[in-house]
C-alpha cells in the first residue's frame, strides 16, 4: 500500500470529522415495508420503451424509498441526465424534470441521503443491476446513496487475464477500505496528534494502521465468487463498482431498452444531445 495515499486517507477521515456533524439532517425518513416476501415491480416508462425493475427485499431502505417515490410521481418526467455507453445510464435527478440543454444537471435530490445497504457479493454490478448513485468517498466516508439518483449497469464483457487485473485492483479498494475504517475507529487519537501538530506521532500511528491493514486483509484475502465470474465473463457488468455503491435491484424486462439508451449521442458532461426521460413510473404487480 502507498503511504502517501494512506496519508490523505487520514487527513480527509480527520477532516470530515467537523463536517459530520453539519451533515446529522441527511436522514432519510421511514417508510412502509411491504407486507410479504415478494419483491416490488417497477416500470419505467420512457420515451425509449419500457424497462422493468425488480427491487431486492434485502436492501428494504432503499427499495421503500423508491416505492414512496415512484408512488409519488417524482420519477415522472425525469431525465437520463448521464449516460456512458458500456459502463451505465443514470437518472433520478429532480431538477432535470425543467432542465433546458445547457443547465448542469446531476445535483438534485429530495434532499436527504439513505444509508448504505450493501448485500455483497450476494448483488454485485453484473449487466442489468440497479444501483444508487452517491457523492464520493472524500465528502461520503459513510458512502451514503442519493435520495433519488439511481443508475442501471449496461458495463462490459471482461477476459479472463482483464478480470485477474481487476481482482487485484479490488483488492487495493480492500485495502483502503480498511484503513479508512481503521482511522476512523481511531479518530480521538487522530484528533489529538493533529492538535499537539505531532507529526511523529501521525506517522506512528499511519503504520501501526498499514500493519493492521495489511493482517486483516491476509486473513480474507480479496477474491472474486464464481457467479461474479460467471457474469464478468459472459454479460459482462462493472466489477470495479462492487461493494462502493448499494445495488438494491435489477432489470427483469427491457434490456434492449436499456442499450437502445446508452447508445444515443452524448455531449457535455455525458448528457444526451436529445432529452431521454422517463415518461411515468408506476408499480407493477
Amino acid at each position: 500500500m502507498k503511504k502517501n495515499l494512506l496519508l490523505s486517507i487520514l487527513m480527509a477521515v480527520f477532516t470530515l470529522m467537523s463536517c459530520q456533524a453539519n451533515n446529522a439532517g441527511s436522514e432519510s425518513t421511514p417508510t412502509k415495508k411491504t407486507a410479504d416476501n415478494k419483491m416490488t415491480k417497477v416500470e419505467l416508462e420512457t420515451s425509449y420503451g419500457n424497462i422493468v425493475v425488480e427491487l431486492y427485499n434485502e436492501t428494504p431502505q432503499h427499495r421503500d424509498n423508491f416505492i414512496k417515490l415512484v408512488e409519488s410521481g417524482y420519477y415522472d418526467g425525469v431525465l437520463f441526465h448521464r449516460v456512458i455507453k458500456d459502463f451505465m445510464i443514470q437518472t433520478g435527478d429532480g431538477n432535470s424534470k425543467t432542465a433546458g440543454p445547457d443547465t448542469s444537471l446531476g445535483d438534485g435530490d429530495p434532499g436527504y441521503t439513505i444509508e448504505a445497504e450493501f448485500v455483497y457479493p450476494k448483488y454485485f454490478h453484473k449487466r442489468g443491476a440497479l444501483a444508487a448513485a452517491r457523492t464520493g468517498d472524500q465528502v461520503n466516508p459513510e458512502r451514503r446513496s442519493s435520495g433519488s439518483q439511481f443508475y442501471i449497469v449496461t458495463g462490459k464483457i471482461y477476459g479472463s487475464d482483464e478480470l485477474k487485473m481487476m481482482t487485484q485492483r479490488l483488492a487495493e479498494v480492500q485495502k483502503q477500505d480498511i484503513f479508512r475504517r481503521l482511522a476512523t475507529e481511531n479518530r480521538e487519537k487522530i484528533i489529538e496528534l493533529q492538535k499537539n501538530q505531532d507529526n511523529e506521532g501521525m506517522n506512528a500511528l499511519q503504520n501501526e494502521l498499514i500493519m493492521q491493514t495489511e493482517a486483516e486483509a491476509a486473513k480474507h484475502p480479496f477474491k472474486l465468487t464464481d457467479e461474479q465470474l460467471d457474469a464478468y465473463t459472459s454479460i459482462g457488468g462493472t466489477p470495479h463498482l462492487d461493494g462502493q455503491y448499494t445495488v438494491f435491484g435489477e432489470v427483469i424486462e427491457g434490456m434492449d431498452v436499456v442499450d437502445k439508451i446508452q447508445n444515443v449521442t452524448t455531449g457535455r458532461m455525458d448528457r444526451p444531445t436529445v432529452d431521454v426521460k422517463i415518461i411515468k413510473a408506476k408499480i407493477v404487480k
